[in-house]
């Protein structure tokens, strides 16, 4: 069994234990669960992994999202809105965890007065956590997952329909998902001049997912795979896999995970014992976390996320940048737009939905006829499988410890 379909069977197996514990399988809990939630009082739960390397790139979104409800005052039309985070890390873990977000996402279903989840994060633990919402009929928003098989064929068998047991589709994303995000990687490599990559990933849902797209783009676009391989990520060292891809003559590197799992570590390794490969990263890395601990190597790497240049964006992303900066006194991580974009749309859905705001199924139903909506990310719909139609990506060079943003990458996925 791959890894991948390893972690998503637990996954799925996981949310349908709690899924069950909590009475989804209770004729009556379904019913009132699926409709109205019989109050002007809703509850927006954002879930997101405060602890370890992830924490300021998750507190920028969770800023981003208090930043639009605070623009709404606090309310849609009759409906006052409470905003909730929550932490789906631990201590022990460093980073997300499994029952961290199962127990969020079991919070949220047995709220009577959730209309909203924003999450998660990781796209792993939205595998978790998408299947107990669904079952509960909640909307779920994640401002950051871009793992294919959430939401579409593309990722391992029986994606993506094993999240959604009711058959109905319940879970949207305000970001590009991986399969555009790995061709604008091949596009960037060859960009860079590369002729042979060697892949890497960190056995996660979403780092295999995307090493396994970018090296299906790769061999596509001419470039030679030289390997793709998963790493421990609590290893205390990468030396031996730094030397095993000096000899395979690979001239440029890219690794599919997260800061988390120990992505510092591997790139001082890896360019220790290759200072001229090109290191290339996603967005799983697109943080100051990343970009201020690795050294030396940021004058070889190459980082693609969704975030471009502030001044590529309409005058309401300006703003937003603005306000940002005076609020919390520093520029925002890259995915903070997102969070404000993904609680932009929760309160769009439930102003949709008319007299119906407090309604969950009407306010999924509207997130879902989104459609060419001018936001401070552009103009975008939302998707049959709840997807943007946003298609654009960022390069990024790591300057003085910094995410310097490097080009627009246009590229045509090759699924």
């Amino acid at each position: 069994m791959k890894v991948r379909t390893l972690i998503i069977a637990v996954a799925v197996a996981v949310s349908a234990t709690f899924v069950a514990a909590c009475g989804s399988s209770d004729k009556s809990s379904t019913s009132t669960s699926s409709g109205s939630t019989g109050s002007n009082s809703l509850t927006i739960y954002s879930s997101l992994p405060l602890q370890g390397d992830s924490r300021p790139q998750s507190q920028a979104v969770v800023n981003g999202e208090k930043i639009a409800l605070d623009e709404a005052g606090g309310k849609v039309g009759p409906y006052a809105i409470k905003y909730t985070s929550l932490d789906d890390s631990t201590a022990a873990a460093g980073k997300w965890d499994p029952g961290a977000v199962s127990n969020n996402a079991r919070k949220a279903a047995q709220d009577k007065s959730t209309i909203a989840y924003l999450g998660e994060f990781n796209s792993g633990a939205s595998a978790i956590s998408i299947p107990i919402l669904n079952q509960a009929g909640i909307l779920q928003i994640s401002p950051s997952n871009t793992y294919v098989g959430l939401t579409r064929e593309g990722g391992e068998p029986g994606e993506p329909d094993k999240y959604y047991p009711t058959g109905k589709r319940t879970y949207g994303r305000v970001v590009p998902a991986d399969h555009i995000q790995a061709a604008a990687q091949v596009s960037y490599m060859k960009d860079a001049g590369c002729t042979t990559v060697y892949i890497l990933n960190d056995k996660e849902v979403y780092g295999l997912g995307i090493a396994t797209t970018v090296a299906k783009n790769a061999q596509t676009a001419g470039l030679k795979v030289a390997g793709n391989e998963g790493l421990d990520p609590k290893a205390a060292n990468y030396r031996s896999i730094a030397t095993k891809i000096k000899s395979s003559g690979a001239d440029c590197i890219f690794f599919g995970g997260i800061t988390d799992n120990n992505a510092v570590q591997l790139w001082k390794d890896l360019y220790a014992a290759n200072p001229t490969a090109k290191l290339f990263g996603p967005d799983g890395v697109a943080e100051s976390a990343f970009a201020s601990k690795i050294g030396p190597s940021e004058k070889n790497t190459y980082i693609t996320n969704p975030t471009l240049d502030p001044k590529l964006y309409p005058p309401s992303a300006q703003k937003f940048f603005a306000t940002y900066k005076k609020q919390f006194g520093i520029d925002p991580e890259p995915y903070a737009i997102y969070g404000y974009e993904a609680m932009t749309d929760a309160l769009l859905a439930i102003k949709n939905a008319g007299d119906k705001g407090n309604d969950r199924q009407a306010v999924i139903d509207a997130f879902f006829n989104l459609k060419d909506r001018d936001s401070v990310l552009g103009k975008y719909s939302i998707d049959k499988n709840g997807d943007t139609t946003l298609s654009s990506y960022g390069g990024n060079r790591i300057v003085g410890g910094k995410l310097v943003f490097d080009k627009v990458i246009e590229a045509q996925p090759t699924q």
